[in-house]
């Protein structure tokens, strides 16, 4: 009986790493083979399909879709609020973001990107503290550009399917789709996954995500780049916003004062 426990207890820890062995030669496994399982699931959508050209041009006109709708969104809608809240065009700002960007289009992460982010806010010479604070949060729930993404996606892939949508489900699939994004990881192609939650909001059938995956990689990155750039620019506004109070805490931290005192008297002064 005591031998046997002495076996068990020499046993367990073989045990547990072979249990960690078998882990990582099946997640190396699966990494290597999903790309291939990922054909077949394509190929499969593709066979079902009687026009293949029209499947392309149709996939094409989407892709189009998509980035037309990003642009005009970062360029056209986040200016029109850049400058209504500080009464400048932030495509100075967007210049000194070239780093930034190139690197969140290259990774396809926010979360990647942060680092990088964080340096050039703090170059660019905005107060730490907003940096420190507004850029994670945006890193983890701004994802503006995934949440047209995903709008779109939903309404292409009714139109696969011949599938008419109300004005009450349009509504429900960009309230759904911001939702969503939220919640989606600063990973790349985390879209995908919260995907199917749009989808099943309005009954469309989830499985039709795969007719969009070969373009997905590359509008990836470009809603990546637009998000990153929509936390810089916030994080640019705060700082913008916030100069008075924050000068005013600093001031207070080195006299020992009540912050609230002179936040007060630096707003009497302006008026």
């Amino acid at each position: 009986m005591v031998t046997d426990q002495s076996q068990t207890s020499l046993i367990k820890p073989d045990n547990k790493s072979d249990v960690k062995n078998i882990d990582e030669e099946k997640w190396k496994f699966e990494e290597k083979i999903s790309p291939l399982g990922i054909y077949f699931l394509v190929a499969a959508k593709v066979l079902e399909i009687d026009s293949f050209q029209d499947l392309v041009g149709r996939l094409g006109l989407y892709f189009c879709t998509v980035l037309l709708g990003l642009v005009l969104h970062g360029f056209g809608t986040l200016s029109i609020i850049y400058f209504i809240a500080v009464r400048r065009l932030p495509f100075k700002v967007i210049g000194q973001l070239s780093q930034v960007l190139v690197t969140a289009f290259g990774t396809a992460s926010s979360s990647a990107t942060m680092p990088i982010t964080i340096k050039t806010m703090d170059k660019m010479g905005l107060d730490p503290r907003v940096t420190r604070f507004v850029i994670p949060i945006g890193a983890t729930i701004n994802m503006d550009g995934t949440a047209l993404y995903e709008a779109v996606a939903a309404i292409f892939i009714a139109q696969l399917r011949n599938i008419p949508l109300t004005f009450g489900k349009t509504v429900a699939v960009c309230v759904t789709a911001t939702a969503a994004s939220i919640g989606a990881a600063g990973i790349p192609q985390a879209g995908l996954v919260t995907m199917v939650m749009v989808l099943d909001t309005v009954g469309l059938p989830s499985e039709e995500v795969i007719n969009i995956i070969a373009v997905d990689w590359l509008l990836d990155r470009f809603r990546t780049t637009i998000n990153v750039m929509c936390d810089c620019l916030g994080a640019r506004l705060v700082d913008i916003l916030s100069v008075g109070e924050l000068g005013a805490i600093t001031e207070a931290d080195k006299l020992n004062a009540d912050p609230q005192e002179l936040i007060e008297i630096s707003k009497q002064d302006h008026t």
